[in-house]
């Protein structure tokens, strides 16, 4: 009888162990519903509400080296595509967890990372199947006409892992619309009325749809993806009938039928409506940024000329918290908040052009540009101790008030800091200066306003001032846009900005910083699919693929041994050659378990059910639907084809109708896995070089603390 043996160490791989702590923070930010989370301030008792991977990292103790390294990839991640990093958090939990089983069953390091590499490529390569192409967005829209509204309406978060419902259900949901539940609504373009339906049928359902689903499982709708094979430029793939065999490693083929009209996204609201996640407010206010852009394109390239191009870096947030959340909007120009002492001045300035300068660095008596090198041993000697320790500061500030007037400048815009005392000085001549100012803004007035950008105020000429901007109040009175700080907001603009500011306002300042994280993502999820003309089937489609395709790999494998894996790596040692065909289908099921706890973690997260086991369960019954298919990538584009087609039987609910996809963007999602484990694959590898020692995979006694035998 041959007993399993499972190594336990506690000395080993301190590393991974932390990732899976840090990662388990942070499992309720995974899909739409994310259960919020306080965070107070020892020190201020200050507290905030937090709904992000990035915003919880800023709160927890970081100071170890992998709690440095994990917060390095999730700040990448966002600062790049500010989207994907609850992804990334959860999968480094996840593949953690899947790497120290493998370490457990004692399976060699370099194999691991050989094999969970090379899995993820293959998984990388198969989602491809599940691209939506994205094109002639703006050709069909009126420049004149704005966008039908994003209204609310009730739709399934994960429409890829639904959940068994009813009307009633439906109808309950329509009644909780409160913060926790983000639960919102939406119409189409034809204004009807869009309800919530079963993607995957139930179990008690599944009998009674076998029928239809053999009559689709061997051909796709005309509203179906074409597979691309891997080998595009070999003769075997010149045949005229429509019947694709995609090689895969370990000799797997799948095969795919391939039709002549592919799923295609060519319509703005249903893009933002697949994008948006549940947090339809906030997408809906970057729908209008686009508009507000693409009519100003129309305007200045007439009639568009130049295919449009969706600009990210033309559009600025202003932040108003304690007004109601339905003042959020969107509006052209720029809007920034000022101290109330600045009314005086902005009631004498209003309705009037202005000349403006624009300050790159900070206007203050002390700074220096980065290419200053200040004299050395020199020192100013007072012979009298008549001036103040403020003289110097008031003479600047007095040099530049007269640079202003002398030019006829009446608003100074600063991307840095700005002295008070100029501020003060200012105001009293009625010339108005705004600090803090994005560099996109500056350059935003420059392009429109004919100003050029100057380091210093002493540089300031005729040809440096730009005209003809004008500042007025965001609101009629001024008093209703004033702020806990005694802030008011205007609005700068000119004719012809590509400037668009969008106004977050919500009652509870807890929330302001999240509802802004919010409208950031929707806008770069927007951003991306429109860069890159295409997006993935979301809900979960590209996980479940993943997650179907290594399973199959992983049985191919365990069939085929040495043959199969002998293949996969070449120029390799035997000792690494065999064990690859010893080790690599449990490499791959640990691989697949991470994708299987994900899609588990966010259908649980929807709370409909009991627990992640059930959740589990509930995946693993489509998963076997899927292998048993044969495609696991056309058992997923059928189950769309069935959705969107409105193909339902009528025993699950006679009232519900088709929904809207739900989309994914492509690179982020990507890199997201990409880092995940680049970051696991890191730490295990530095663990075993430096925890270890350098070489140590075997089993050895002395460090043991014991044996599990299973």
């Amino acid at each position: 009888m041959v007993m399993a043996c499972r190594v336990i160490n506690k000395r080993r791989h301190m590393g991974l162990q932390q990732l899976s702590s840090f990662a388990e923070t942070g499992r309720t930010f995974l899909g739409p519903l994310k259960s919020s989370k306080f965070i107070i301030d020892e020190e201020c008792h200050e507290s905030v509400l937090i709904s992000s991977t990035v915003r919880l990292l800023e709160s927890l103790d970081l100071s170890s080296a992998v709690g440095q390294l994990l917060n390095e990839a999730v700040q990448a991640q966002n600062n790049t595509y500010r989207t994907g990093t609850s992804t990334l958090l959860f999968l480094v939990g996840a593949w953690s967890s899947a790497v120290e089983e493998c370490l457990h069953l004692g399976v060699p390091i370099s194999v691991i990372v050989s094999v969970m590499s090379e899995g993820l490529k293959f998984c990388s390569e198969e989602v491809v199947s599940l691209q939506v192409p994205v094109h002639n967005i703006f050709d069909c829209m009126d420049s004149t006409k704005t966008f039908p509204q994003l209204e609310t309406f009730s739709v399934s978060l994960c429409p890829f892992l639904q959940v068994p419902s009813d009307t009633d259900l439906i109808e309950e949901e329509h009644g909780l619309r409160d913060v926790a539940s983000q639960t919102l609504t939406i119409s189409n373009l034809s204004g009807r009325l869009l309800k919530s339906s079963e993607f995957f049928k139930p179990q008690a359902k599944v009998e009674a749809d076998k029928n239809t689903s053999r009559t689709l499982k061997n051909s796709l709708l005309a509203d179906t993806c074409c597979r691309k094979s891997i080998l595009i430029h070999s003769r075997h793939f010149n045949g005229t009938d429509n019947t694709e065999w995609v090689s895969k490693p370990d000799g797997f083929q799948e095969h795919v039928t391939a039709t002549l009209k592919t799923y295609r996204c060519n319509d703005l609201v249903e893009l933002a409506v697949g994008l948006s996640h549940g947090d339809h407010s906030s997408m809906k206010l970057v729908e209008e940024a686009v508009q507000l852009q693409y009519q100003n394109a129309c305007v200045q390239q007439g009639n568009c000329i130049k295919p449009f191009m969706f600009d990210i870096s033309r559009i600025c947030t202003c932040c108003l918290p304690g007004l109601p959340e339905t003042s959020s909007c969107v509006c052209p120009g720029y809007i920034t908040v000022v101290s109330v002492s600045n009314t005086p001045v902005i009631k004498e300035l209003q309705n009037q052009p202005l000349r403006v300068v624009l300050i790159e660095g900070d206007l203050t008596e002390n700074y220096r540009h980065l290419g200053f090198n200040k004299s050395v041993n020199i020192k100013t000697a007072l012979t009298s101790m008549e001036l103040q320790e403020d003289s110097s500061e008031e003479l600047w500030a007095n040099h530049v008030l007269q640079v202003l007037i002398q030019f006829n400048v009446n608003l100074v815009l600063v991307q840095g800091n700005v002295s008070e005392r100029l501020i003060e000085k200012c105001l009293n001549s009625k010339q108005l200066v705004i600090g803090s100012v994005n560099g996109s803004v500056m350059q935003a007035f420059a392009e429109a306003a004919g100003a050029v950008q100057v380091a210093y105020i002493t540089q300031v000429n005729e040809d440096c001032v730009g005209n003809g901007v004008c500042v007025t109040f965001w609101r009629s009175s001024p008093l209703d846009v004033v702020d806990g700080n005694n802030r008011i907001a205007i609005l700068l603009k000119t004719e012809g900005i590509n400037l668009v500011t969008a106004v977050l306002t919500n009652p509870v300042t807890a929330q302001m910083q999240t509802k802004e994280d919010r409208f950031w993502t929707c806008a770069y999820r927007l951003y991306y699919a429109l860069k890159e003309e295409k997006v993935f089937l979301g809900g979960g489609a590209v996980e479940f693929l993943c997650l179907s395709c290594l399973q199959i790999l992983a049985e191919q494998s365990l069939k085929k041994e040495n043959h199969a894996c002998s293949g996969w790596l070449h120029n390799t040692s035997s000792w690494l050659a065999s064990s690859l065909a010893i080790y690599r289908p449990t490499v791959l099921k640990f691989l697949a378990n991470g994708w299987q706890k994900y899609l588990s973690t966010l259908l649980y997260n929807t709370a409909h059910y009991s627990s992640e086991f059930e959740a589990s369960t509930y995946i693993q019954h489509h998963l076997q639907n899927a292998t048993d298919s044969g495609s696991p990538s056309s058992y997923i584009l059928n189950e769309y084809s069935k959705l969107n087609s409105r193909i339902l039987n009528s025993d699950i609910s006679n009232k519900l109708e088709q929904i809207p996809r739900v989309y994914d963007v492509v690179t982020p999602k990507i890199e997201a896995w990409r880092r995940a484990l680049d970051l696991v694959l890191l730490v295990l590898q530095t663990d075993s070089e430096i925890i270890t020692g350098h070489g140590h995979t075997q089993i050895n006694s002395q460090e043991l603390t014991g044996f599990l035998f299973l």
